[in-house]
């Protein structure tokens, strides 16, 4: 049995690990490096994009993201958010940790925070407690905040053609919501570890690896993963997750 079964075992829970960040900076790449390495280990693996990741939260992921919907109040952008979190919470992730998997999520409640309270200038305090509303005490065990390039990347994509309306919020938002991110990650350096993630894949993966390697020993072992084993995961078709989507594709956007 592998050091991270026996960690889950030991517990009887599973882990929830969640990957933030602005767009472009790899989340969808490295939660598929992660799930594949954890498999090779005898894990049960759960890989989720928010908003989405059920029949009902896809549907209100639509609504959030259709650039139609410029309307959508502030208010109501977080409350639509919510829901489609509480659906993902009470479907899928509380069931998947209570049978002892590991879950990924591409995006969380940081995002909400930093979208939605530092971006759109809602009150903290009330999306704090929004947030614990729809989780229902379901807490990262561990995040993985890739930064790269600051929000950069989030502007280049909010001026191309065919944004979405998210994207479409600007740069002086885009940089409120970088600001969220690193706040956080200031107030809770054991639950949130940065990694940079403008470098060569192999190099944030194995960053990322030891900014878990206390949840899974094995990982704290660089020498099995070397360039070749990245890429050698990087050539495997993508999975389909618990959505329905392929690991590898698109996942969660801007707000979660």
């Amino acid at each position: 049995m592998s050091d991270g079964i026996e960690n889950i075992a030991a517990s009887h829970r599973g882990l929830f690990i969640t990957f933030e960040g602005g767009d472009g900076a790899g989340k969808s790449t490295h939660i598929r490096f992660l799930s594949e390495a954890l498999r090779v280990h005898g894990c049960e693996v759960v890989s989720l994009r928010e908003p989405g990741g059920t029949r009902i939260g896809e549907k209100l992921r639509e609504v959030l993201l259709d650039p139609r919907n410029d309307d959508l109040s502030d208010q109501a952008e977080l409350l639509v958010f919510e829901a489609a979190r509480a659906q993902i919470v009470a479907e899928v992730i509380k069931p998947a940790l209570d049978r002892g998997a590991v879950v990924l999520c591409d995006r969380f409640t940081d995002s909400t925070v930093a979208y939605q309270a530092y971006g759109r200038g809602l009150s903290l305090d009330f999306v704090r407690r929004a947030n614990e509303f729809a989780c229902q005490g379901i807490v990262p065990d561990r995040t993985i905040l890739l930064t790269a390039g600051g929000s950069s990347a989030s502007i280049k994509r909010a001026t191309r053609r065919g944004a979405d309306r998210m994207e479409r919020s600007g740069q002086e938002f885009f940089e409120r919501v970088a600001a969220g991110f690193r706040d956080a990650a200031e107030r809770e350096p054991d639950r949130i570890r940065v990694v940079e993630s403008s470098g060569a894949h192999a190099d944030t993966a194995r960053a990322v690896f030891r900014g878990l390697s206390d949840l899974f020993p094995w990982m704290a072992d660089e020498s099995q993963c070397d360039d070749a084993y990245f890429s050698l995961i990087n050539r495997r078709p993508a999975r389909k997750g618990a959505d329905g989507k392929r690991s590898g594709g698109k996942h969660g956007k801007r707000g979660a």
